[in-house]
C-alpha cells in the first residue's frame, strides 16, 4: 500500500528562470585609471573593441541557425576596489565615446555587485559553493579554501620542512596541474584577502568569475535570480551606492543573461581570466539554474557546453 505525502506548495523550493540571450558581449571592464586617462583613451579602446565585437556578433548569428540571433552588450565598471569621480561624470562620457565608435551599451554593471547586491551576499554565497577537486595521490594535508582564500588548479609543491635526525630531507616536486596535457600549467588563485578590519576583500579574479555566473545567468539566492535589471531614468547619480548594481541603457535590448558570453577585453586581463576558468571549474552551480537553461537550448535547438568555463569566451586585443 503507498502512502500519499502531502506539502505545502509554499514549502517547495521554487527556481526563479531568467530570459535568455544566445550571447552576452562584454565591451569592456576598466579601472579607475582608465578613466582617469580621459575620453581620448575610452576612445581608443572602443575602437579596438569594434571589430571584435563585430565578429562576436557575426558568429552568434552563425550559431543561431539563421534565427535572429539575441545578443546583449554590457560593460562592467570598477567601483568595488576604488571609488573615484561619479557615475555623473563617469558614464555620460563612456556612453558618448562608444557611440562615437559605432557601438551601444545595453547593460551597465557594477563591480561592487558582484560582492554584495542589495542585501545578498553574492560573493560570500558563490564561495560556499566552492567543491574543490582532489588532486590524484592529496592526502588532505593542504587547508581547504574555504579557511585559506587560495584555490588551485592541481598539487602545490610540498613544504620544505626540517629532516628528523638520521633522515633525509624530501625532495623538492614540482606543482602538478590536474588536467594536464603532457605539461602542467599550474595556478594557484587567491580569493580573498582581510583587511586590517579583518573584513574579507574579495579579489578581481574571484568578482570576475561572480560576473561570469551572472552574465549565464547561474546566480540565485533563495531561489531569486539575483541580478533584476533595473531601467534607467532621469539623470545619473552622483554616488556609486545610488546606482543600482545593473542597469538596463536600452529598453530595447535583448536579454542580460545568455547561454554563453564573450568578453572582449586588454592583454593585461588573461591571466585574470585564467584565473576565472579555474573558479568556475571547481563551484557547483546551482542546478536548477542548470537544469533551466539546458532545457531552454534544447527547445531552441542551440547547443550548450556542459562545463560552465566552457561557455565563455574572449577575445584579447591590444592596448596601444
Amino acid at each position: 500500500m503507498t502512502e500519499a505525502v502531502f506539502r505545502e506548495t509554499t514549502a517547495e523550493p521554487r527556481t526563479q528562470a531568467v530570459p535568455l540571450s544566445h550571447l552576452s558581449l562584454e565591451l569592456g571592464h576598466l579601472y579607475m585609471e582608465d578613466f582617469e586617462a580621459g575620453p581620448e583613451h575610452l576612445r581608443r579602446h572602443f575602437a579596438r573593441v569594434r571589430p571584435w565585437a563585430e565578429a562576436a556578433r557575426a558568429f552568434a548569428a552563425d550559431r543561431a541557425g539563421g534565427r535572429r540571433a539575441r545578443v546583449s552588450t554590457c560593460f562592467l565598471i570598477d567601483d568595488y576596489f576604488t571609488r573615484f569621480a561619479s557615475p555623473a561624470e563617469v558614464v555620460p562620457m563612456l556612453l558618448a565615446e562608444a557611440e562615437h565608435a559605432g557601438l551601444a551599451v545595453d547593460y551597465l554593471a557594477r563591480e561592487s555587485g558582484c560582492a554584495v547586491s542589495g542585501k545578498v551576499p553574492v560573493a560570500e554565497a558563490v564561495a560556499g559553493r566552492i567543491v574543490e577537486e582532489p588532486p590524484p595521490g592529496s592526502h588532505g594535508h593542504r587547508p581547504p579554501a574555504a579557511q585559506t582564500g587560495w584555490l588551485a588548479n592541481g598539487v602545490r609543491s610540498p613544504t620544505a620542512r626540517a629532516p628528523q635526525a638520521m633522515r633525509k630531507a624530501a625532495a623538492w616536486e614540482p606543482p602538478r596541474e590536474t588536467a594536464a596535457r603532457r605539461h602542467s600549467v599550474f595556478l594557484d588563485v587567491e580569493l580573498w584577502n582581510e583587511t586590517p578590519d579583518g573584513e574579507r576583500l574579495w579579489s578581481c579574479p574571484f568578482l570576475a568569475a561572480v560576473w561570469q555566473l551572472a552574465r549565464l545567468g547561474l546566480l540565485r539566492h533563495q531561489g531569486e535570480a539575483v541580478f533584476d535589471p533595473q531601467p534607467h531614468t532621469g539623470a545619473f547619480p552622483d554616488e556609486w551606492d545610488d546606482l543600482p548594481p545593473l542597469v538596463r541603457l536600452n529598453p530595447r535590448a535583448d536579454p542580460f543573461a545568455a547561454y554563453r558570453t564573450c568578453s572582449v577585453l586588454p592583454g593585461r586581463f588573461l591571466p585574470v581570466e585564467h584565473a576565472v576558468r579555474v573558479v568556475l571549474d571547481q563551484t557547483d552551480v546551482d542546478r536548477d539554474a542548470l537544469r533551466q537553461v539546458a532545457e531552454r537550448s534544447a527547445h531552441e535547438g542551440v547547443p550548450v557546453p556542459g562545463p560552465v568555463a566552457d561557455r565563455v569566451s574572449y577575445v584579447f586585443c591590444e592596448e596601444t
